[in-house]
C-alpha cells in the first residue's frame, strides 16, 4: 500500500476511534479528532505530514502526493 492511501486510512481510523471514545469515555477525545483534522488541512497546503515521515521510516513507498 502506498503512503498516500496509508495516511488516509490511519487518519480515518484515528477519527473514528476518537469519536467512539468520546461517546464511551470522555467528550475531550473530540480534541484529538480536531487535531487530526487540522493536521490534514495543514498538510494539504504545506505538503508536510508527520505521519508520512513515520511511514517512510517503516519502509512504505511514497505515492503521487508525497514524493
Amino acid at each position: 500500500m502506498a503512503i498516500d492511501r496509508m495516511v488516509m486510512a490511519v487518519a480515518g481510523l484515528f477519527i473514528l476511534l476518537s469519536l467512539a471514545l468520546s461517546q464511551v469515555h470522555s467528550i475531550y477525545w473530540l480534541w484529538f479528532t480536531a487535531f487530526v483534522g487540522a493536521n490534514l488541512l495543514q498538510a494539504s497546503f504545506s505538503g508536510f505530514c508527520p505521519m508520512v515521515m513515520i511511514l517512510k521510516k517503516f519502509g512504505f513507498k511514497p505515492g503521487a502526493a508525497f514524493n
